[in-house]
Parts: C-alpha cells; sequence; structure tokens
C-alpha cells in the first residue's frame, strides 16, 4: 500500500476502492448495527418542534448547544436538502452524516499511521509535520486531550467521528488549519505572539488576509474604545491636578472645551498604526524564530523559546513605528485649534524640540513589553488551557466567552505589571507640554510621582483602562470572525 502526501487525495479516493485500502476491521464500522438507531437520536435531539424535519434555526441551535460555530448548519443544509425545501428529513439527515462519516474515516486512516484503530500524540504531531506545520509534543497534546473523552490519550475511531460529525470539514489540510487556528491564536488588542502559518498558507495569501483580519479588529476596536482612552491619557500626564476628576467628570470636560468629536482625538493615528506595527511585528517575528531554529539547528520552537521571538518582535516593531506613539500622544491631548493634524502635528515637534522628541519614553515602552507580553501569554495560555483539559472534552474550541473571559484576565495581569512603566512613558511623551517643569528621565520620573503621589501615583487612570478592556476585546473578537468569513480566513 502507498501512502500519498496529499491531504486532498487521502480525503477522495476512489469510493470502490475503498475496501480495499482500509484494514478490514473497519468493514465491520462500515456496517455498524444502531448506526441508524444513532442516527434517528441525533435526529430526534435536533427536530426541537417535533415535526420530521429539521430547518436551518434549529440546526444552528443544536450546534451551538454542541459548541460549534452556527455558520455551519448553512453549509450541511446546502449539502443535504437533496429538494430544496430548506429543511432535512430523515433521509436526507441521514445521507449526509453516512457520507460525511466515509470522509472521516478516510481523515482517521491518514492519521492512524501503524493501522492500531488508535491516533496517538505521535502521530497527530507527524501528521502535522507533514503538512507544513511544526508543533511542539505539548500542543499536539492538547489537540489529543480535546479530543479524548476516556482519558487515554488516544483516539479511536468513536471519538474521532462524535468530535467532527457536525463540522463539515473535506480534508485534512481544513482540519489542521481549524486545530491550529483554534489553539494558537490570541483573541485581544495586543497579539504578543504572532500567529503562526505554515508555507502554503503564505503562498495562498490567508496570511496577509488573516492580518487584515487583525487590524480591521484592532481599528474598530480601539475606535469605539477611544473615549476611554483619552481619558486615561489625560489622567496619567495631569497627575495631581487631575485629582477630583473621575471618568464622567473628565469626558464631560472634554465635551465641552471640543465637542462630542473631541473624545476621539488621536484615534486617527492610533488606527493607522495598527498595519505597519501588526506587519513589521509578523515579520520581524519569522526572521528571529529562522535565527533561533538555525543556531540550534532546526527543530520547533518551545514556549520559551516563542515567547523569546515574540518579545523580540514587539519591540523591533515598537522602535520603528514609535513616533507614531508620541503623535498619538501629544494628538490626544491637544486643545482645540492647537494642531490642524498629523502633519502640522509632527512639524511643530521637530521645529520645536528636534528629532529626539520622537523617541521620549521610548525606554520605559520598551521595558513594560517584558512584564505585558510574559504575563498576558503565560496568564492567557495557562487559563485556557486548563479549560481545555477540565471541561471541553469534546470540542477543540473552549468558546466565545471563555475566550473573552481568558483575554480579559491575562490583559488585566499584564496591564497591572507594566502600568507604572506605561505612565512614566505616556508623561515624558507629553513633557512639552507642561510648560516651566523640568524634562524627567525615567528615574525622575519614577522618583517625582513616587514623592509627589505616592504609589497610586503610578497607577493614575488605570480605571477607564481596565473599562475598556472587556469591550475592546469583545469588539475585537466579534469583528475579527466577522472579517474571517469575509476574507475566507475561516473555516
Amino acid at each position: 500500500k502507498e501512502r500519498t502526501n496529499s491531504a486532498a487525495t487521502l480525503s477522495s479516493p476512489p469510493p470502490h476502492l475503498a475496501y480495499f485500502v482500509l484494514p478490514f476491521w473497519y468493514i465491520g464500522a462500515c456496517q455498524e448495527p444502531n448506526r441508524e438507531r444513532r442516527y434517528a437520536k441525533l435526529f430526534e435531539q435536533l427536530d426541537l418542534n417535533k415535526d420530521g424535519r429539521i430547518d436551518i434555526n434549529e440546526l444552528k441551535t443544536g450546534l451551538a448547544d454542541r459548541g460549534l460555530h452556527r455558520g455551519e448548519a448553512e453549509e450541511i443544509v446546502l449539502k443535504s436538502d437533496m429538494n430544496s425545501d430548506g429543511m432535512l428529513d430523515f433521509h436526507e439527515f441521514s445521507q449526509y452524516l453516512q457520507a460525511h462519516e466515509k470522509r472521516l474515516w478516510l481523515m482517521f486512516h491518514s492519521l492512524d499511521h501503524n493501522n492500531d484503530g488508535q491516533i496517538d500524540v505521535g502521530e497527530v504531531q507527524h501528521s502535522l509535520h507533514k503538512l507544513g506545520v511544526t508543533v511542539t509534543m505539548e500542543q499536539a497534546s492538547r489537540i489529543l486531550q480535546s479530543m479524548d473523552r476516556d482519558g487515554t490519550m488516544t483516539i479511536d475511531w468513536n471519538e474521532w467521528r462524535d468530535h467532527f460529525l457536525f463540522n463539515p470539514f473535506h480534508n485534512m489540510e481544513e482540519i489542521v488549519h481549524y486545530w491550529k487556528h483554534s489553539h494558537m491564536f490570541d483573541i485581544g488588542e495586543h497579539l504578543t505572539v504572532p500567529d503562526e502559518f505554515s508555507e502554503q498558507e503564505r503562498r495562498s495569501g490567508l496570511m496577509w488576509r488573516q492580518l487584515v483580519a487583525g487590524a480591521m479588529a484592532g481599528a474598530v476596536s480601539r475606535t469605539g474604545t477611544a473615549p476611554l482612552d483619552r481619558i486615561k491619557v489625560f489622567l496619567q500626564v495631569h497627575g495631581t491636578a487631575s485629582r477630583g476628576i473621575h471618568l464622567w467628570s473628565g469626558l464631560r470636560g472634554m465635551v465641552e472645551e471640543g465637542g462630542i468629536f473631541s473624545l476621539w482625538r488621536g484615534n486617527g493615528i492610533n488606527v493607522l498604526k495598527i498595519a505597519p506595527e501588526s506587519a513589521i511585528k509578523f515579520m520581524s517575528y519569522e526572521q528571529i524564530k529562522w535565527l533561533i531554529r538555525d543556531s540550534k539547528e532546526g527543530g520547533s520552537l518551545k514556549v520559551q523559546e516563542r515567547f523569546i521571538a515574540g518579545s523580540l518582535a514587539g519591540a523591533t516593531s515598537q522602535t520603528i513605528i514609535y513616533p507614531m506613539e508620541v503623535l498619538k500622544t501629544r494628538l490626544t491631548l491637544r486643545k482645540t485649534g492647537q494642531y490642524s493634524g498629523m502633519a502640522d502635528c509632527a512639524r511643530q515637534i521637530l521645529k520645536t524640540e528636534g528629532v529626539r522628541a520622537f523617541y521620549r519614553g521610548y525606554l520605559p515602552n520598551t521595558l513594560g513589553i517584558i512584564p505585558y507580553a510574559g504575563i498576558d501569554l503565560a496568564v492567557y495560555e495557562t487559563l485556557k488551557n486548563a479549560w481545555l483539559q477540565r471541561y471541553c472534552v469534546d470540542s477543540a474550541d473552549p468558546g466565545v466567552l471563555v475566550l473573552l473571559g481568558c483575554g480579559t484576565i491575562s490583559s488585566t495581569c499584564g496591564q497591572l505589571a507594566s502600568y507604572p512603566l506605561a505612565l512614566i512613558r505616556t508623561r515624558m511623551q507629553a513633557q512639552a507640554i507642561s510648560e516651566g517643569k523640568p524634562k524627567l528621565t525615567i528615574v525622575g520620573q519614577f522618583k517625582h510621582i513616587i514623592s509627589h503621589e505616592g504609589v497610586p501615583g503610578l497607577y493614575r487612570g488605570i480605571t477607564p483602562n481596565f473599562l475598556k478592556v472587556i469591550p475592546a476585546v469583545s469588539i475585537s473578537y466579534v469583528v475579527y470572525e466577522q472579517m474571517k468569513k469575509v476574507l475566507g480566513v475561516g473555516y
């Protein structure tokens, strides 16, 4: 028996040859005596109004209850609705399941290299590697655990079939893509470690579509939470002068000074810098990973190595786009009529303060990447993996609410650790605004805050910063999911 490296070929061999290339014990599986009863039970569970047919809304509800994306119901109905009435009777339903189970079996068999009827961690890792995706043993174990119902750390045919029965995948490449982006992608406003892409995904353009989807999600998220971001910057910079100013009075004062649209000052450049920052971070990440692999003579990267690569990539992108950060702070704090736009702001800074002004606060900003990135990534991965191992026995995706919860908690922990450095950075960026005050260094700023405002002064403005975490993460996730559908990224 010869095996092909093409997942697409494996998913669709000639039907008359199927029994000759499969083990004999699968013939018994195909002739499962209670299969009709199993289909009938599933049909009864999905037929909510008990009219003998399943419509699209009933199927969406059933898939949502099983932790699956509701959008997959449309594809299932499209493929199995033979009389085009928009509903499935039992015959159409069972015909679809039977055809889909055959595809699933061929995929299962392509993973089961030793033909023992079980898929183990090594076989998952090996199959992913054949399709151009390198994962660690730990990552392969997490994929396996998401399907392993009996705790044996192996997957038999029944576990595989039940897990993917209502996922309309056609070949192993689609399942690999689903695994990869269910387990390795962060959903927050900050992508600590850029996503992993195979060579085929780069060639197909999927990589850039994914980056565009992320950029759009970030743009909408930042625009939606811009008023909270502006009041945060105001409280950070004005220190003791902002005592007695709370969230609502601060927002009201900004509206009185410049109108309702003044709440979005600085948001334009904040959105504009997303695309170059993401692209630079990703390209830097790829180069740094290549250097690390080359220094250790190949092999996959460990978690700590990915963290190092991600942190260095973040530092690289920040170094290049940092002048835009300074412009964002100045535009956020400007009074009505102070600047006519981004170009005028940059021209005035250059004329009055020189080039060095564009890198004020760079050191605390770079130092802040390390605690934020490390804690955010560690807490997010720990929480998500703990949930998958304990509760998610029948899905590789823990669900929207769990991911939002993990992202919110991890982002909050990361901000608590790095916020003092972020505050010092913002004050250094805005130093020219505080006329008559000395230009302090990072140590000078720290001493000044402690002596005049105490330890709480290091966390001034953190309340609106926390308030924007949940809406920012929620908006990012919703927009990202919608953009993936529009751009053809997700399954």
